[in-house]
C-alpha cells in the first residue's frame, strides 16, 4: 500500500483512498464517507488489505460525532456474510470461457431451471448436461424425461434468442 502525506492518521483526518478494486473514496478517518449528512451518516468499512493507496488530504473542517455509537456487530456480520454469499452465488452465474450466446442461453434457462456452470458444460438440475455448442443435440444424461424436458426448453429458448438477435 502506498501512503502519500505521511504520519498517522488520527480521528478526523481527511483521507483519499483508492482501493484495489479502482474505487476512489474521499472521507475521514473514523470512515465516514464523505456526502453524509444529516441524521443518517453513511459508515463505511474497509479491510486493509482492499487499500491500494492512501493521501492525508488534511483535518476534517466539521467535527465527526457519530450520533448513535451503538454498533451491532452480530447484524453487521450477519449483513457481510449475506453480501458476500450473495456476491458468490452471482459470481457462479458467468461462465468463464464461453461466448454470449452460450450466456444467453444460460441465463434463459436459469429463468425456468435451476442450472450451474460445469467449466464451459451447462448443468441442469444436476443430472442433464449441455455442452457446446449448445444445440437440442448437444444435450445428454439424466432420466429420459428431464432430458427431454431440457432439449424443449432450449430449443425453445434459442428460438427466442435468435428472433430477439433478428429482430
Amino acid at each position: 500500500m502506498e501512503v502519500t502525506g505521511g504520519g498517522e492518521y488520527v480521528v478526523g483526518c481527511r483521507l483519499a483512498i483508492k482501493t484495489t478494486f479502482g474505487e476512489d473514496i474521499e472521507g475521514a478517518v473514523l470512515a465516514k464517507q464523505e456526502g453524509s449528512s444529516g441524521p443518517r451518516q453513511n459508515l463505511r468499512f474497509l479491510k486493509v488489505n482492499y487499500v491500494k493507496d492512501v493521501m492525508l488530504l488534511g483535518q476534517a473542517e466539521e467535527q465527526f460525532e457519530l450520533k448513535n455509537p451503538y454498533l451491532d456487530m452480530t447484524s453487521l456480520r450477519n449483513r457481510e456474510e449475506a453480501a458476500i454469499r450473495q456476491a458468490e452465488a452471482e459470481a457462479e452465474r458467468f461462465g468463464v470461457g464461453v461466448t454470449q450466446e452460450a450466456q444467453d442461453i444460460f441465463d434463459a434457462l436459469s429463468k425456468t431451471l435451476p442450472v450451474r456452470w460445469e467449466k464451459t458444460a451447462i448443468l441442469v438440475m444436476n443430472e442433464v448436461r449441455v455442452s457446446h455448442p449448445y444445440l437440442p443435440d448437444d444435450v445428454i444424461g439424466g432420466p429420459p424425461a428431464a432430458n427431454e424436458r431440457v432439449r424443449k426448453v432450449l430449443e425453445l429458448e434459442r428460438k427466442r434468442l435468435h428472433s430477439r438477435a433478428n429482430g
